[in-house]
């Protein structure tokens, strides 16, 4: 595989960067150091709340706010080698979400079994290509049980493990795509009531489609151009058409690509949006309550994350940022402090933390509150795990091996 990656040196300060170049799996994060380039954007002044706090080895402290609205020190459970993205569904059929991780440096995907009040069984683990990037988990062959969708990066192919009952998995079946897929979305593209299969191909600079031809089989790929290096990939109906449509984060363009679904799941040419310097997570969402999902998106290099809004027929107004951690590298937005507005959450891959960024209304966002994770949080979920009907944050530490659960409050 070729791929470069980059480190944070452990002599340098959390916000200093080197670059490295490297195909071993003890390098792992993707290049974040594009060459310099302003991004249209109106940025708001916010002063980004935080405390500092210590770290054990089972649990980290962290920053509180006021009751109901905070999350709890995590909670840690073993996984592979490398932790690179993390997915939260129930997979045994016990109404209980269970945590499925693709282990970049370890060649397999775990699965750690919900066991009650959130917390969570030893991994179970099963081999899949080289160097997961990304995973996904929906029910592919409608069987009403959710299997896994992974993206290996080192294989340039996608495995499908389909759920064999119980939350156990057959081997990997796997279908071609284009040179390190990195990020991976599962959802109808083409209207027929079965999952299809969207990728996001780094080194090639395009999108794959691959249809779901029934029983959880899919066709060869079909590839869309995109932008330089695209990081991440997700399928959300913009443009009120009831077709679903591609935003995809080009990370060396500095920009976000949306292709519009042309019907029977065929693409659009994309259309570009500006936002801040390597876009490394995307996601789509409405954040200001007039029924139009709006776009997300951590920009890793500029140490924020950019809200653009949809003006309507899947147009977008140039983002406004907000400061995070360093390196914000995943994103989530769902409403955590039950306000009926959602809110975003963020995993600061350079500052070890999570932070969270309540929303005040009209999809504006306060300064972030930070809780700590694990050693190079690079991938997080947020759902309610210990069914108490409050979401919880679940985070892939990179280096320390794990994922982290912090619960809320």
């Amino acid at each position: 595989m070729l791929i470069p990656f980059f480190e944070t040196e452990p002599s340098t300060s959390a916000s200093a960067l080197t670059t490295i170049s490297s195909t071993s799996p003890s390098t792992s994060l993707s290049s974040l150091l594009p060459s310099s380039t302003s991004s249209s954007s109106t940025s708001t002044s916010k002063t980004t709340s935080s405390t500092s706090s210590s770290t054990s080895t089972s649990t980290t402290t962290s920053t509180t706010t006021t009751a109901c609205n905070s999350f709890l020190n995590q909670t840690t459970y073993s996984t592979g080698v490398i932790p690179y993205s993390v997915a939260v569904v129930d997979v045994n059929s016990d109404n209980k979400p269970d945590i499925v991780v693709a282990n970049w440096g370890s060649n397999i995907v775990s699965v750690l079994l919900n066991a009650g009040n959130g917390s969570f069984k030893a991994q179970t683990t099963y081999p899949v290509g080289n160097n997961p990037y990304s995973v996904a988990v929906v029910d592919v062959n409608s069987d009403n049980k959710s299997d896994i969708v992974v993206a290996n990066s080192g294989s340039n192919n996608i495995g499908v493990l389909l759920n064999a009952g119980s939350g156990t998995f057959n081997a990997q079946i796997t279908y071609t795509v284009g040179t390190n897929p990195t990020s991976v979305a599962v959802v109808d593209v083409n209207s027929d009531n079965k999952p299809d299969i969207i990728v996001a191909n780094y080194a090639d600079n395009t999108v794959s489609v691959l249809l779901n031809t029934g029983s959880g089989t899919f066709n060869a790929q079909t590839a869309y151009p995109v932008g330089t290096n695209p990081q991440s990939v997700t399928v959300v109906d913009v443009n009120s058409d009831n077709k679903p449509d591609i935003v995809v984060a080009n990370g060396n363009s500095n920009n976000t690509g949306v292709l519009l679904n042309a019907g029977s799941g065929t693409f659009n040419a994309q259309t570009t949006y500006r936002v801040g310097n390597y876009p490394y997570s995307v996601v789509v969402v409405d954040v200001n309550s007039d029924n139009k999902p709006d776009i997300i998106v951590a920009n890793a290099n500029s140490y924020s994350v950019g809200v653009l809004l949809n003006t309507g027929s899947g147009t977008f107004n140039a983002q406004t940022t907000y400061p995070v951690g360093s390196n914000p590298v995943s994103v989530a937005v769902v409403d955590v402090n039950n306000d009926n507005i959602s809110d975003i959450v963020v995993a600061n891959w350079g500052s070890n933390n999570v932070g969270v960024l309540f929303n005040v209304g009209n999809g504006t966002f306060n300064a972030q509150t930070i809780y700590s994770a694990g050693v190079e949080p690079l991938s997080l979920a947020v759902i309610d795990v210990n069914s108490d009907n409050k979401p919880d944050i679940i985070v892939a530490n990179e280096q320390s091996n794990n994922v982290g659960v912090l619960f809320h409050c």
